[in-house]
């Protein structure tokens, strides 16, 4: 008995040491804003949503309020209004989970939001996606007009994400999504920057990467100026929402860096232009960037909350280095000064 409690015993350390993160690289944080816990979007390539809602919470902590934003609500909303859009077109336009930090607050704009305490879900919408498009096309067959199909909709909603409650309770007022959404946050207040010489500087331009479906446009700006902007915003205790790419060698959640595999020199808007043209760079991530770190050379990182869960050396956090950042990002969003 004693050798196979020994055993067991053994057997739970091992595990228990299994599920230790490992040690991660050392950095002097410079500035750390406040933000709401570490989700994980699992499957789905909706991390502009978790991004945009991390940083606008992030944002209303530094204003005193406290708020933590349903993620699931917005992909229901969204999913739902594109599977109409799709009827309406003859079924020839997609369901899908890519999108753009931009659109997050379009979507706010015209569904609302819920607190992630309210409207939560371990939906898989990559399925949920297949579900809505044969549903959409199985509509144009039949021609069965919207409200129909909306009574339809909703019933898969329901049943794949969940009931959306008709009222939102926070701090014992009573409010529509669309008032809670009201109360959390202005679009507006929101402005998305690029930096590519292909378009002209000082104008909205319109970005041509997959993720941007819907065409919104983005300020473009220098280079220096973006990075400039964002930790200026940083510093003054705004997050940014960060777009760009992840599919490099140089980014690693597991080890919770971003550097650039060629090493750390200063990458120049020539270098940037020629990987974005090249199609190195890719819009395939976003992140919320909460603060702004030093390693031990004193070479500048940005502290970026990531949406794949916490099973990294940082709970979650990537360190992304300045050249990273240069080179990778695709667009920010971030409170207009």
């Amino acid at each position: 008995m004693k050798t196979l409690i020994a055993i067991l015993a053994a057997v739970v350390l091992a595990c228990s040491c299994s599920r230790e993160r490992p040690a991660g690289e050392t950095f002097t944080t410079e500035t750390m804003n406040k933000f709401t816990p570490v989700k994980d979007q699992g499957a789905c390539e909706m991390s502009w949503v978790y991004a945009m809602l991390a940083t606008i919470e992030s944002d209303r902590l530094a204003e005193g309020d406290s708020v933590n934003l349903s993620a699931a609500y917005v992909a229901r909303c969204v999913l739902g209004g594109q599977a109409e859009r799709c009827y309406l077109s003859g079924g020839q336009t997609e369901i899908t989970t890519r999108g753009v930090a931009p659109d997050l607050l379009c979507a706010l704009a015209e569904y609302g939001a819920m607190p992630y305490d309210s409207y939560r879900s371990e939906c898989n919408y990559n399925v949920l996606c297949r579900k809505l498009k044969i549903l959409a096309s199985q509509g144009v067959a039949r021609r069965v007009g919207l409200e129909r199909l909306r009574d339809r909709l909703a019933y898969v909603l329901d049943t794949a994400v969940n009931p959306v409650p008709r009222r939102v309770w926070m701090y014992g007022a009573e409010y529509t999504p669309q008032e809670f959404a009201r109360s959390v946050c202005m679009p507006a207040d929101y402005v998305a920057m690029t930096s590519y010489t292909h378009e002209p500087m000082g104008e909205a331009v319109p970005l041509y990467v997959a993720a941007n479906r819907t065409g919104r446009r983005f300020m473009n700006v220098p280079l220096d100026t973006l990075v400039s902007r964002t930790v200026a915003a940083l510093r003054s205790g705004r997050s940014v929402c960060w777009e760009g790419c992840t599919s490099t060698a140089g980014f690693s959640f597991e080890r919770g860096v971003a550097r650039l595999a060629e090493g750390d020199a200063k990458v120049t808007q020539a270098m940037r232009q020629q990987a974005f043209e090249r199609l190195h760079v890719t819009d395939d991530h976003a992140m919320a960037i909460v603060g702004l770190a030093r390693n031990a050379r004193g070479q500048r990182y940005f502290i970026c909350k990531d949406s794949r869960g916490t099973e990294n050396p940082y709970g979650g956090l990537v360190y992304m280095s300045e050249p990273y950042f240069r080179m990778n990002t695709v667009a920010v969003v971030m409170k207009g000064f």
